[in-house]
């Protein structure tokens, strides 16, 4: 009989992201018993999910114990994970994360994870991800923060470095390079397997093999690609063709650590498009929840592996994590220790073990070296609120071309996000 538990997941109002961790808590009976707590300072959308997950506990089979509350204090009382997708204002504010550094001539992808961007929402995030860990080891100290939200490299390494707090994120990028790879090659799905190593967002495929015979796709990959539509990852395949390995996970996710990521696209993300998305799947959850049926793929999991790490901590499952974004302490050697790695991981009931590859090729380590010294500068700013930091990691950000627009873009947005900016220790 399976072990039970009590799981806090905190912004369980975001239909997209909530939705996405029932398909995986409800997709078995392995966690039966277990109390699962919605979080959310959103009444309505608390509300609404949490009907939705009842629905899919019950429908599902899953059997387990649905709860919810505004009072995060609340659910952490005696939990032994912590879910955490929370974002502050996230549209609002990552639309003038990126706009504003435009306008002073920063050509950039995203805005999220990486440049100008990827700083402020450390700045703003990490501030209230110390909040969250502060009721943690109060009530739940030996509890794991499971992190979803970005950015999750940042995150994790704040935590590492300043926090008692066992502390992992997970990412579904490797799988999005293993779709490409088998778009590219037509193998199917099911029949590739990926080993991964390096930063969130800039894993790069150390091993791309059949996953029943263990054979080497690389060849096929090589032997394909050259022929396959231009159009598709057209960035990623030149970085491919530069390296010799595949990195993930896109075009513009990976463009946001590169000083030339913009020839990846500078679009940024699709703001209208998301809205149009959300409010289509508003529509079908309130079709459901008025009595309709459950979509054929909602009783499938979608993949974030939720349900694995929970699974394995509980019952001690040893179960595999193709990723995990854990703190390197040498499971890439050529990379600082005190920085977050993307890497396989082995969970049980001891706890979350990285799984070496060995060093990333020296040119990558390269790279991954660069964006390594930003992502722990742009940490210490957030934990000191430091302003004068700030600018330098800034500077030290290959995306920046000016010092001049580096001011310039840091005050004004250090003016819109100063509400949510305060020393975390």
């Amino acid at each position: 009989m399976a072990n039970i538990t009590k799981i806090a997941f905190l912004g369980a109002g975001s239909m997209s992201f909530g939705l996405s961790t029932f398909r995986d808590m409800f997709s078995s009976d392995a966690l039966a018993g277990s109390t699962l707590v919605l979080v959310d300072h959103n009444p309505e959308a608390l509300a609404r999910m949490t009907e939705l997950a009842r629905r899919m506990n019950r429908d599902g089979g899953a059997g387990m114990i649905i709860e919810s509350t505004a009072d995060r204090r609340a659910a952490f009382d005696g939990a032994s994970v912590v879910i955490n997708s929370v974002a502050i204002d996230r549209m609002r504010l990552w639309r003038q994360d990126f706009e504003i550094p435009r306008k002073y001539g920063i050509r950039h992808t995203l805005g999220e994870n990486g440049g100008p961007g990827g700083l402020f929402f450390t700045m703003r995030t990490l501030p209230l991800i110390f909040d969250i860990v502060a009721d943690m080891r109060d009530l739940c100290p030996d509890a794991l923060f499971l992190n979803f939200s970005n950015p999750e490299s940042r995150i994790v390494l704040a935590l590492g470095k300043y926090s008692p707090i066992k502390a992992m994120g997970l990412c579904h990028g490797i799988f999005m390079a293993r779709g490409a790879i088998c778009h590219i090659t037509g193998v199917p799905w099911h029949d590739a397997e990926c080993w991964g190593i390096g930063l969130n967002h800039f894993q790069w495929m150390m091993q791309v093999r059949h996953r029943w015979t263990g054979q080497d796709l690389y060849p096929l990959l090589r032997e394909k690609e050259p022929g396959f539509d231009p159009a598709f990852e057209p960035f990623t395949r030149k970085m491919f063709n530069i390296y010799g390995l595949w990195p993930s996970c896109s075009d513009d996710h990976m463009g946001e650590y590169l000083s030339f990521g913009w020839e990846g696209g500078e679009k940024g993300h699709d703001y209208e498009a998301d809205s149009r998305e959300r409010e289509e799947l508003q529509r079908t959850i309130d079709g459901v929840l008025a009595g309709g049926p459950l979509p054929e793929e909602w009783t499938h999991s979608v993949g974030e592996r939720t349900n694995v790490v929970v699974d394995g901590l509980i019952n001690n499952r040893h179960h595999y994590l193709e990723s995990a974004v854990l703190m390197n302490n040498g499971t890439i050697p050529n990379l600082p220790p005190d920085l977050a790695v993307e890497v396989p991981a082995i969970v049980d009931a001891a706890g979350v073990h990285p799984v070496s590859l060995g060093p990333l090729p020296d040119p990558i380590a390269k790279l991954a070296l660069i964006q390594a010294g930003v992502q722990q500068l742009a940490v210490e700013a957030a934990v000191h609120a430091s302003k004068e930091l700030a600018l330098q990691a800034l500077l030290a950000d290959p995306v920046i071309n000016s010092s001049d627009a580096a001011v310039k873009l840091l005050d004004e947005l250090w003016e819109i996000n100063k509400p949510y900016i305060r020393k975390c220790l």
